[in-house]
């Protein structure tokens, strides 16, 4: 090998490793954020796991307890749900750290989008997190408690299901939520026109009740509570990739569509 391949290889090889070392820095550096905000919250784990079943305490009858079908499960699940709690509290720290490492490859006109995006889908996403549980739990708690009641059967879970139930919801409701950054994302980095939105959207209506059926317990009021933030948040997504998309494009395609 000659001099002059090695001094090309050499600066190639340095830079990967140096990209691996800070890759491996800003990975602890989240991690330590998602640690030390669970060693805040640890001792007030039990009390975060009664907020969190809340909604369904409230609808169970008199008396109605959890039950627990794991012999670790009361000391296991409290602090499932705590550390899930740490890691949206410590989401912010984590995304700067993933923003950290790819800002240096990026444009200036790209860093003035993602750092915008970044932080508003972390907002929807907590909105919709806030959405289930404040009006999508209660509402499915209630329906299911009064079909149990003519039946003569006593609604009780497994604190671990419930969890996962739980889980499922907010991801669903997170995703959904999200909507409106999507559709922003593919009108601006022109994959999908406006035009061709707005085409679309008898079929994002029909989508939006199948995945709603699909994800939510089976009964009409659930699915409806899904379905039309899904179908609401998709218009939103709309009005703001007209703000978003610059002005000569949407003259391009206004004139196409003419």
């Amino acid at each position: 090998m000659s001099d002059l391949q090695q001094t090309k290889q050499e600066p190639v090889e340095e830079t990967f490793i140096s990209h691996l070392v800070e890759l491996r820095d800003r990975i602890i550096r989240a991690g330590a954020s998602v640690i030390v905000v669970f060693i805040g919250l640890v001792y007030w784990a039990p009390d975060i796991f009664k907020l969190l079943v809340r909604p369904l305490m409230q609808n169970l009858p008199r008396d109605g307890k959890m039950i627990v079908t794991d012999v670790t499960g009361s000391f296991f699940v409290p602090m499932k749900v705590t550390m899930l709690v740490a890691f949206v509290i410590a989401l912010p720290i984590v995304l700067y750290q993933i923003w950290a490492f790819v800002a240096p490859g990026l444009y200036q006109h790209e860093k003035k989008l993602i750092v915008p995006l970044v932080f508003s889908s972390y907002a929807l996403f907590l909105c919709g997190m806030a959405f289930a549980y404040f009006v999508v739990f209660p509402t499915i708690f209630c329906v299911m408690a009064h079909y149990n009641t003519p039946l003569g059967v006593e609604m009780t879970t497994d604190i671990d299901n419930y969890l996962s139930f739980v889980l499922t919801m907010f991801l669903a409701f997170g995703v959904t939520f999200e909507v409106p950054i999507v559709v922003v994302l593919l009108a601006r980095m022109g994959v999908v026109s406006i035009a061709k939105l707005k085409q679309v959207r008898p079929y994002v209506i029909v989508g939006a009740f199948i995945i709603s059926a699909v994800v939510t317990p089976p009964d009409v009021f659930s699915q409806l509570i899904l379905a039309i933030p899904l179908i609401v948040l998709y218009e939103a997504g709309i009005i703001a990739a007209r703000l978003v998309v610059p002005k000569n494009a949407l003259k391009s395609e206004e004139a196409t569509a003419e």
